[in-house]
């Protein structure tokens, strides 16, 4: 039995090439005249995906049309589908096509222009994602009578296109003498892949410090990314691994990495709450997965889809959960199983969910054992649930902490791309929630995340990344302010999923704006997110020594001190790496916080602000003010 045939012409893309592509469809039975042909481009319209062409027949580029008998030129006609962002493009026969024959489609320039005109009108530019067998779809109705067979499949091949950045991999601690390996990603300008350079390309690899007999010349691989193991540092300090395009003179700086001469927790990157541009969640997981690992290079994921049953019905809920189990591997990427949960405005706000083991049913807030917090928590272990607050400013989902809950919500979203929930515009936030009053989000000061610090509730600081659903499903198109996707930095003891997962009990984490920015923070020798008291270190009531250290990705311009919100020291350091030491010796309870229900307590913490104006916060270390009476009392009762 004869079969269809479909092939592409030409049979691959580079991604975002703009061209002319044909879909050559053979046909194995005859179709009548009035038969009907839908092609599906199946794109969402994002700026990613393939670019939709305009069906106008007056248009002069980018242009849907096609063409019967090798000759015949047919108009397409726009059919909108359920569902789905952009249309399918309807084509009728205008005179029969038998068997053997066939009928392509066209998307490029218009075929009325010359050639010479054909070269400067726009043809239609390819996906921006790389990807094997991209699927097109064509529908065929043989006698025009409404009933479409199964879809005909076009595939192609969408490669890197050419060279445009080289990205390093490199873990953020490491300890002397220790060795490591790295990653060098070769890049199109989308971030893909690539192996499309010239052939004499050379890449030579160097870092700060290095012996000048010591160093490395690469050539571009196949793959697109080399893996270069057993490397280390016999000096403690602070090392960029850099690397030099030989033939454009190109420099390309890895993030800071820093060597100790002991130990040290290792810092990982990752995110608790976001999305990705380029890859949806929920319509494939495994490969938002595989995106965040091997592409972003992070250390720890969480999925964050809403907990609606549009958003995310029970079928896509046990693929997220399978794949998040599946995906979860020891000292290389660890997952962990979340999901948003928007409750009662300003009383319980929107929540990010955090469940240290698999398999764990969606808490919904329509289902009545969890339309409430309360009874979230009446049924949840804090040894392995973590309930985050998030977006806490942003009207419509904002937290006022009334109710906050320090067993559950040991961390808070301090950022995300949708603005800074830290404190007021007026307060001097640098990266504050606003958009339109139509469509848009505004500030809910109820919401600041510094005032409920100064309420004695008592989190560290995580930052969210990139949303586009649920309550942020409209910001894009209503004018919302966006900023950089955010990462949180975790400092945990090992690689795992219980090691993470306790470091963020621990409040042992810091966010920012989405740069690799190192921070240290100490305060005599506790650690961001810790409490000391002055019962055991009573010299505190006289002298708080600060220290630590900041490595930007590019120039550090300011580093603030807070003490209770109030900046009360600020280095301008001007450079990428920098060490700072301050002594507090203000009389402590001249600036204690009087609490109602524990001691008096002052807070601490370190933003960062870069050239670049990307910006990290410390999470807060906290000191408890017991008077010497008290504590002696206290001592000899025990």
């Amino acid at each position: 039995m004869r079969r269809s045939i479909c092939y592409c012409d030409p049979s691959q893309a580079l991604a975002g090439e703009e061209g002319t592509w044909k879909f050559v469809y053979t046909t194995a039975q005859n179709l009548e005249k009035g038969a009907c042909l839908k092609f599906d481009l199946l794109s969402k319209g994002r700026e990613i995906d393939w670019e939709l062409p305009s069906h106008d027949p007056k248009s002069k580029s980018n242009i849907i049309y096609g063409i019967i008998n090798e000759k015949d030129i047919l108009h397409a006609k726009p059919v909108d589908v359920p569902n789905q962002f952009a249309p399918q493009f309807a084509f009728t026969l205008t005179s029969d096509l038998k068997a053997g024959t066939s009928f392509t489609v066209v998307m490029g320039p218009s075929p009325k222009l010359t050639a010479l005109q054909a070269k400067k009108a726009t043809g239609n530019t390819s996906q921006n994602l790389t990807q094997r067998r991209r699927h097109f779809l064509l529908y065929v109705d043989a006698k025009g009578d409404g009933n479409f067979a199964d879809p005909e499949i076009f595939t192609m091949d969408v490669k890197g296109n050419h060279l445009d950045r080289i990205r390093i991999i490199t873990p953020s601690f490491v300890t002397k003498n220790k060795r490591f390996d790295i990653v060098i990603r070769f890049e199109d300008q989308f971030g893909n892949l690539t192996s499309n350079a010239p052939e004499d390309t050379l890449v030579e690899l160097t870092y700060e410090q290095l012996r000048e007999n010591l160093n490395w010349k690469l050539f571009v691989p196949e793959t697109g990314f080399v893996t270069l193991p057993n490397f280390y540092f016999n000096e403690v300090g602070t090392y960029r691994i850099q690397l030099e395009n030989l033939k454009t003179k190109e420099m390309y700086y890895s993030s800071p990495m820093k060597s100790f001469a002991h130990d040290e927790k290792n810092l990982l990157w990752g995110l608790l709450h976001g999305e990705s541009e380029r890859m949806d969640s929920l319509d494939n997981v495994e490969n938002c997965l595989r995106h965040m690992r091997d592409e972003q290079a992070m250390n720890f994921y969480a999925s964050s889809s809403f907990d609606s049953a549009e958003e995310t019905p029970e079928d896509g809920w046990k693929a997220i959960a399978q794949n998040i189990g599946e995906f979860n591997e020891t000292d290389r990427f660890i997952t962990y199983l979340g999901s948003q949960w928007m409750g009662e405005k300003t009383k319980e706000g929107l929540r990010q969910f955090i469940n240290l083991k698999d398999n764990k049913a969606l808490m919904r807030y329509k289902d009545s054992k969890s339309n409430t917090l309360k009874k979230i928590y009446k049924i949840s272990n804090p040894k392995d649930f973590i309930s985050i607050p998030s977006f806490t400013m942003g009207k419509g989902s904002d937290y006022d902490f009334s109710d906050f809950n320090p067993e559950y919500e040991k961390v808070v979203e301090i950022y995300n791309a949708w603005g800074s929930s830290e404190c007021t515009a007026k307060e001097g936030n640098p990266l504050p929630i606003n958009g339109p009053t139509k469509g848009g989000v505004k500030e809910n000061a109820k919401g600041s995340v510094l005032a409920a610090l100064k309420r004695n509730c008592r989190f560290g600081f995580v930052a969210g990344g990139l949303d586009d659903r649920g309550i942020y499903a409209n910001l894009f198109d209503a004018g919302q302010d966006q900023y950089p996707p955010g990462l949180t930095a975790i400092l945990a003891d090992e690689h795992t999923r219980e090691s993470i997962f306790q470091a963020l009990h621990n409040r042992s984490c810091y966010a920012t704006t989405g740069k690799r920015i190192l921070l240290g923070f100490y305060i005599s020798g506790s650690r961001m997110g810790e409490e000391i008291s002055t019962q055991t270190k009573p010299g505190l009531v006289i002298n708080r020594h600060i220290s630590g250290f900041v490595s930007g990705t590019s120039n550090v311009k300011l580093i603030e001190i807070l003490r209770n919100g109030e900046v009360i020291q600020t280095f301008e350091p001007n450079a990428h790496n920098f060490e700072y030491t301050y002594d507090d010796m203000v009389d402590l309870k001249e600036h204690m916080i009087k609490s109602k229900d524990s001691s008096p307590f002052v807070f601490y913490y370190v933003r960062v602000t870069q050239d670049d104006h990307n910006m990290a916060w410390s999470s807060p270390i906290w000191i408890d003010f017991v008077e010497a009476t008290k504590a002696a009392k206290k001592s000899s009762k025990k």
